[in-house]
């Protein structure tokens, strides 16, 4: 669950730190009061889009902080691991976003720096915000289809429709284009065979096909006569000319010797001539072995600069550099047998129809699933329905078949269509003529996917604008019942919702001490007195008087 948030400078907060607490909690205060700038600042910690207009006025930065329980989920755990970022079993995640007066905006996820979907990615796993507007975005097809599949945990068949859709209309583009472009396809095929041929000569296993190699052979050949002198000199010197250094130091390491026997200090440069010595030896016996092996091969010669001629050649037809011609030439490959199967009508025959058998049989779990989804919620939104005074009122999802072979969204399209409401005939959501009975609907909807979602807290923002009396005492109910399973926040303008809640907290507006005399938005937990006292306000009236503090005390269940 959400078990804590830390603001600072957001909008008309200095600085808030909350803990929250488990089951149904109700969020209240006075009109302007600022109950929904803490849903703002949930949206911003996780990924909602934000400019600098929500940094609080006269501060460079907004800082928001929560911090999140554990959520025991392998798929949840795997991701994190995925993206490199530390959770351990059992440990809680803590997000943190940071907007600069500039407009820049940073998020972290456990100390790490993420992107704002990284962060939207985790925040699906973790809480869900349902606004007051949320029965407009009900209206749309998409936001139906959605609603059905999450309600049904279809995730997985949408995805494999999706995918088995793609891969249909790839092969079936694929084969519509293979006869118009048949011509050019040929053409290319007969080039890609020349330029294959040609690098084919001089391909071998090498990784830059010998290039490295062949420039060191090639100028050690080129330069044998100098390279001959070169060792022959050295090995003169060091051990078979007139003079060689290696017998001067040998003759100097006896004299270095006899003085030694005299004055001790002379044996360690003795040594070091010694070693110096031993050194030239190894030097001179390595010069004899390579000058024993050294070839001169004027046709291995011929042969390695007509081999380096010809790769030269071909990176400069291609404009890339020679050690390149081995990537080029595999990709040359590919190409030629990517276009083979581009001529080859039959096999693309075959590609089409076995995509699109696959396709038939991911869309046609994917209705099975849907019709059982669509019977299951259908029949919980009407339930749910006659406790909201939408009595005889009923809902159902209709599965319409899309024109056509499918969609990437399966074989249907989604409608939700409601009956009993001003006239017996069904109809869908946007011809619901009252926005109160459309507001009351998406309760009901919103109440009914939210008992079956995965994700542990769920935040209500006024849904509950357009009813009151009895049917915000059912809505209270609902949410509480709610609450038994997950954590529930609900801001709220009505008593009757607020006195279900387990736990209650007050927002007010305060005149600023310092800060240029503005005001700023301050979260009081209530206890049991000044629920009371918070309850009987929203009941009404100008004066809160004995008779409607008893009121409020009965609502809440407290004996007076």
């Amino acid at each position: 669950m959400l078990c804590r948030l830390v603001i600072r400078d957001f909008v008309l907060v200095d600085t808030l730190e909350l803990d929250f607490q488990p089951g149904f909690g109700a969020l209240t205060g006075e009109t302007g009061a600022g109950k929904s700038l803490l849903i703002d600042a949930l949206g911003f910690v996780l990924g909602e889009r934000a400019d600098a207009g929500l940094i609080r006025s006269g501060t460079q930065r907004a800082e928001v902080t929560a911090e999140f329980d554990a959520v025991q989920n392998p798929e949840f755990l795997a991701w994190f691991a995925e993206q490199e970022i530390p959770l351990e079993s059992g440990e809680g995640v803590l997000i943190r976003r940071v907007l600069e007066a500039a407009g820049r905006s940073r998020a972290f996820v456990n100390g790490v720096p993420v992107t704002l979907q990284q962060v939207r990615s985790v925040a699906e796993w973790l809480l869900d915000i349902h606004g007051q507007h949320a029965h407009q975005s009900l209206l749309r097809a998409d936001a139906q289809r959605q609603l059905l599949d999450d309600f049904g945990q279809l995730q997985k068949d949408v995805t494999a429709v999706a995918e088995a859709w793609r891969a249909w209309s790839s092969a079936r583009q694929l084969l519509a284009e293979a006869g118009k472009r048949s011509g050019d396809i040929e053409a290319r095929r007969d080039a890609l065979a020349w330029q294959i041929k040609a690098m084919s000569e001089v391909a071998n296993e090498a990784d830059d096909w010998g290039w490295q190699a062949m420039g060191e052979e090639q100028s050690r050949l080129a330069n044998a006569s100098s390279l001959i002198e070169i060792v022959q000199g050295t090995i003169d010197a060091l051990g078979e000319g007139d003079e060689p250094l290696l017998s001067l130091l040998s003759r100097l390491e006896h004299r270095l010797q006899d003085g030694a026997a005299m004055d001790a200090r002379l044996q360690a440069p003795k040594d070091l001539l010694q070693a110096a010595h031993n050194e030239m030896s190894e030097a001179l016996t390595a010069l004899r072995r390579h000058l024993d092996r050294f070839d001169v091969d004027p046709a291995r010669l011929a042969e390695v600069e007509r081999r380096m001629s010809h790769m030269l050649e071909l990176a400069r037809q291609h404009h890339i550099e020679p050690a390149g011609l081995p990537v080029l030439y595999r990709q040359l490959q590919d190409e030629a047998a990517q276009l083979a199967d581009a001529t080859d009508i039959a096999a693309l025959e075959a590609r089409v129809a076995a995509a699109g058998a696959a396709y038939s049989e991911a869309a046609s779990r994917l209705s099975k699933g849907r019709e059982k989804a669509a019977k299951s919620l259908g029949k919980g939104i009407s339930e749910a329905m006659q406790d909201l005074a939408l009595g005889g009122g009923q809902c159902r999802i209709v599965l319409q078949p899309v024109d056509g072979e499918g969609s990437a969204h399966g074989n249907e399209r989604i409608e939700f269509q409601v009956s009993g409401l001003a006239g017996s005939d069904w109809r869908t959501l946007s011809k619901v003529v009252s926005g109160g009975e459309l507001s009351r609907i998406s309760l009901a909807i919103q109440v009914v996917t939210s008992a079956c979602s995965a994700v542990p807290t769920l935040i209500f923002d006024e849904v509950d604008v357009g009813i009151g009396g009895g049917v915000a005492e059912v809505v209270g109910r609902l949410l509480a019942k709610l609450g038994e399973r997950r954590q529930v926040l609900c801001v709220t303008h009505l008593p009757q919702v607020a006195a279900c809640a387990a736990w209650q907290w007050q927002v007010s507006k305060e005149k600023s001490v310092s800060g240029g005399g503005g005001f700023h938005s301050r979260v009081s937990p209530l206890d049991d007195h000044a629920r009371v006292e918070e309850i009987a306000r929203m009941l009404g009236g100008v004066e809160i008087t004995a008779r409607t503090r008893a009121h409020a005390a009965e609502m809440l269940g407290f004996d007076r």
